[in-house]
């Protein structure tokens, strides 16, 4: 079997692990829960570019998002969105395997598309970070090989999901190819921190869409050492917090774990499949030169995964000297390069299995993740289902957009997420600042349990008086033209406001004579030098005679394996 076949196998594999996590969400419609909010036909907003105040989160996958959606419908994007997810974290993992065995491999890609990891990340909508996860073994790979010829290009190339994915997805991988660069420079030499500064540099290139409106943030940029407890990991098996990261969960948001994940029967199995990969890769992974950075990656990230469950202290006093370390909060998303380690090594071991003729162990390897956790199928045991926005909706978004007057849109109720009954009662994070193409403000102050984490966006904590009695004088000098409410609900309805939409799932008022507010933006100019700037390392990284951008050419990242001899492609990662 040639190594495009297996890469092709491997892709098909993830398509059906894939196919089989995503069940009725594949149906006609969105799937929404928590964060991952796509709306129908979006379109280009200050908000895309994070030009308004808000924390430019979303940038630059919404861009993404809304090109694609140009050409494509925007239900049919998240669609492929998210195979996408499972197809390359398959195919990326399996390529890292050391082997020409197609089994390991697929033990490896299996373990890392299907694990604990991915299913509580993937309830809690976070799809942009999952893109990074994807495409982190390439990295890993990639990292090592920047002063080969066009290395640096294919580190760039493998970088490119994680860099659509936005702030948290690049430096999750950033931090992992930075470390893993660093490890093969003190192995290698001194002139091997040349690549060291490579890495720094593409990691630069591809955080600026995202990074110049963030440092460029009239408010500055927001840091909440509160926030540390509430996104602290938390046990999800009966092996405590540490136990649970170990086993690639141990989420904060108890309401994104699998059904029936955490039993004792099931975590004990996992954790001897964990640990036995664990020990497969230190034992016998001897081979590729990305080893040894991978599993200090893996180690730095389970620390930092760690830090706010064991030492939230020291966390909560690095936020305060720098707001910057709030990146770490949510520090379970750190685990990340340990499951490519576990991954790797659980195919390492159904190599060495097929090798002692124990074909059946590596088999058992394959089917191992999917049967630990079978909640994870048919859309998470039915919690991901595809709805469609109501119709009024549809009505509010044609009289809002269609006002040529000036004013934003308030939404009540005052609160960050909601739970729609079209939805199923899932929470999700408000699709309307997303749904219009006006300027909408939403409370983003978060409340999870008895914590409140303060608003960032300045017209939201301008607007929070006015919300809790809302009425037309008022609303009209804060410059709100609209007021739309989830439902028909008397205790919302703004006093004076005209009500131009009624119906059972949205209600729209408008604020006649809305007066202009002043507020501070982001100039434009220096984020489109971000943009061109980033867009142009990007397109330099495809620059390599003989390359395309198919699926099959991203696994040629191999691994140097004991049974083949060392080559140096010049192919896509």
């Amino acid at each position: 079997m040639g190594e495009r076949t297996r890469r092709l196998v491997a892709a098909l594999t993830g398509l059906g692990l894939g196919l089989a996590a995503l069940g009725p969400g594949l149906a006609p419609g969105f799937v929404l829960s928590y964060d991952m909010v796509f709306t129908p036909d979006p379109a280009f907003t200050p908000m895309t570019f994070g030009l308004t105040g808000t924390v430019p989160r979303q940038v630059p996958s919404d861009a993404f998002v809304t090109a694609l959606a140009a050409v494509i419908p925007s239900d049919v994007v998240q669609k492929l969105v998210l195979l996408a997810i499972f197809v390359m974290a398959c195919t990326s993992a399996a390529s890292l395997v050391p082997s020409r065995r197609l089994l390991p491999r697929l033990a490896a890609g299996v373990c890392y598309a299907w694990n604990p990891f991915v299913a509580e990340r993937l309830l809690l909508g976070q799809w942009a970070l999952l893109l990074g996860y994807a495409a982190l073994p390439w990295v890993v790979a990639s990292a090592v090989r920047t002063g080969e010829r066009g290395g640096t290009r294919r580190l760039v190339r493998a970088l490119v999901p994680a860099a659509i994915g936005g702030f948290a997805a690049l430096t999750m991988s950033g931090l992992v190819a930075l470390v893993v660069a660093l490890v093969s420079a003190r192995s290698r030499g001194p002139e091997r921190l040349k690549d060291l500064v490579r890495v720094v540099a593409v990691v630069l290139a591809l955080s600026l869409p995202w990074l110049v409106p963030g440092a460029l943030r009239p408010a500055g940029v927001p840091g909440d050492g509160t926030a540390v407890d509430v996104f602290a990991s938390r046990a999800d098996t009966p092996f405590g917090e540490l136990g649970s990261l170990l086993t690639l969960g141990g989420i904060w948001n108890g309401e994104t774990v699998p059904r029936g994940y955490g039993t004792p029967v099931l975590a004990g199995f996992w954790l001897v499949v964990v640990l036995g990969s664990l020990f497969a890769y230190w034992k016998w992974c001897r081979e590729p030169e990305w080893r040894r950075g991978a599993a200090v990656a893996a180690a730095v990230g389970f620390v930092l995964a760690a830090l706010g469950a064991v030492a939230a202290p020291v966390l909560r006093g690095a936020v305060g000297l720098w707001s910057g370390f709030a990146v770490l909060r949510d520090g379970q998303q750190y685990v990340a390069p340990l499951a490519v380690v576990v991954a790797v090594g659980l195919g390492v071991a159904a190599d060495k299995a097929i090798g002692a003729r124990y074909a059946m162990v590596a088999v058992g390897a394959v089917a191992a993740p999917v049967l630990l956790l079978p909640t994870l199928a048919w859309g998470a045991a039915g919690d991901l289902r595809a709805v469609r926005y109501p119709a009024d909706w549809a009505r509010a978004r044609e009289i809002i957009n269609g006002d040529p007057a000036r004013g934003d849109v308030m939404v009540l109720p005052w609160a960050l997420y909601r739970s729609y009954p079209w939805n199923h009662g899932r929470r999700v994070l408000d699709p309307l600042p997303r749904y219009l193409n006006r300027r909408v403000v939403v409370n983003d102050a978060l409340i999870v349990g008895r914590t409140t984490i303060a608003a960032e966006d300045p017209r939201a904590i301008a607007l929070a008086p006015a919300a809790a009695h809302p009425d037309a004088a008022t609303l009209r000098e804060q410059g709100v033209r609209y007021v739309v409410v989830d439902a028909e609900t008397a205790k919302y309805r703004p006093t004076g406001a005209v009500p131009v939409l009624t119906g059972p799932d949205l209600a729209v008022y408008r604020v006649d004579g809305a007066r202009a507010v002043h507020e501070e933006r982001i100039s434009a100019a220096p984020v489109i030098v971000a943009w061109i700037a980033a867009s142009a390392v990007v397109f330099w990284s495809f620059l390599i005679p003989g390359t395309t951008l198919g699926l099959p050419l991203l696994g040629s990242i191999r691994s140097r394996s004991p049974d083949r001899r060392p080559h140096h492609s010049r192919r896509a990662p």
